[in-house]
């Protein structure tokens, strides 16, 4: 943690960088305000959707002009944060894509799976190719901030195809940029075939459930 508010101070010594303590019962917090972070300290686990929606909420509340997404374990690379950014000048919301371009980044078996399907069915909702939906590494503008902090529910999922559902309900943009995933500081990866089946499930089932209510609020609103 102490090593990942480093580098994004590094990169972009003008942003302040928040930490989301989403209920750990590990030094997380510590870490992060030694290393010169702001922390919110939330009192059990809200699972990331929550924990996100916190920080956009503070966010909407200290009038910030834009935010940056991303995990703690150091995948995410620092250095793109200005590109993600800058991006923004044409979107409400900037996925950083594993996938997109040249990259090489691997993911095999139900993991894979579920993010071609889900890709394929958010890039056909935004009109836009979108082929990493499930990244946690994104950037946020004025009216992202301004809808998600007031209507991204906490369940699973919520932080990426939520998100994104509720970002076509609003109008707002969605693009992607292409970024190369750094190697993992901390954190184990869960890709064992029990894990990697289930998560193909239940990304199924919140992609069904996602895309029943946009229809919903579409009929509701003609009707």
């Amino acid at each position: 943690m102490g090593r990942v508010v480093n580098e994004i101070r590094s990169s972009v010594p003008d942003a302040q960088v928040l930490v989301v303590d989403d209920g750990s019962h590990d030094a997380t917090g510590s870490v992060a305000r030694r290393a010169g972070a702001r922390v919110l300290t939330l009192p059990f686990n809200v699972g990331v959707g929550g924990a996100l929606r916190v920080g956009l909420l503070l966010a909407a509340r200290e009038g910030a002009s834009a935010v940056v997404q991303c995990d703690s374990d150091g995948q995410h690379p620092a250095k793109s944060i200005g590109s993600l950014v800058a991006a923004l000048s044409h979107s409400d919301i900037v996925i950083g894509s594993r996938f997109a371009g040249d990259r090489d980044y691997q993911m095999v078996g139900p993991r894979r799976w579920a993010s071609k399907l889900l890709g394929w069915a958010m890039s056909r909702v935004h009109n836009s190719e979108l082929d990493d939906v499930t990244s946690g590494f994104r950037a946020f503008g004025p009216n992202a901030i301004r809808v998600l902090s007031v209507e991204l529910p906490p369940e699973y999922l919520a932080d990426t195809i939520d998100a994104l559902v509720i970002a076509k309900s609003h109008g707002l943009i969605v693009s992607q940029l292409a970024v190369e995933m750094s190697p993992r500081l901390a954190g184990v990866p869960s890709h064992g075939p029990l894990k990697s089946g289930v998560y193909l499930g239940r990304s199924v089932l919140v992609l069904v459930l996602s895309l029943a209510q946009l229809v919903g609020q579409r009929i509701w609103r003609s009707s």
